[in-house]
């Protein structure tokens, strides 16, 4: 059984901090457990740290907890450079990076809550685009 190649947003990467009940937080607690292979970016991994911390009065973590889960973030993602651009292909130019990441990771899914994001990405590119609950069913993790 192959490895499933994945990007996930920065919107599940938030939502897995906002609460403990969720699909999202189930998968990152599996990001050490080989069920996947996750790919970060420099851009991504920024935007992850801005949006955590910007936020951070929502989430019942401090910045120096933010800072370690961030960090055990980039120990275990596989780091993608992105050498060429798509753009524009998507109608929020602030999700652009996470296409491009895909791509040049060669990913087969974004996970996201905004599906219709990244409409058109499936047929152009061959990319799945699945929310955490529909990953995770796929995974065999619920």
């Amino acid at each position: 059984m192959s490895v499933y190649r994945i990007v996930i947003d920065t919107n599940v990467f938030f939502a897995s901090l906002y609460s403990q009940r969720g699909a999202s937080y189930k998968l990152l607690s599996l990001i050490d457990s080989n069920k996947f292979q996750f790919y970060i970016s420099t851009t991504l991994i920024l935007e992850y740290e801005d949006i955590a911390k910007r936020k951070s009065d929502s989430i019942a973590l401090s910045e120096k907890e933010i800072d370690n889960i961030i960090d055990y973030i980039c120990l275990l993602g596989k780091r993608q450079e992105v050498f060429y651009l798509w753009r524009p292909f998507l109608r929020d130019i602030a999700d652009e990076f996470v296409l491009e990441l895909a791509v040049a990771a060669n990913c087969d899914y974004i996970v996201t809550f905004n599906i219709s994001d990244f409409f058109g990405v499936e047929q152009t590119f061959g990319i799945g685009v699945i929310t955490p609950k529909k990953f995770l069913k796929r995974i065999c993790e619920i």
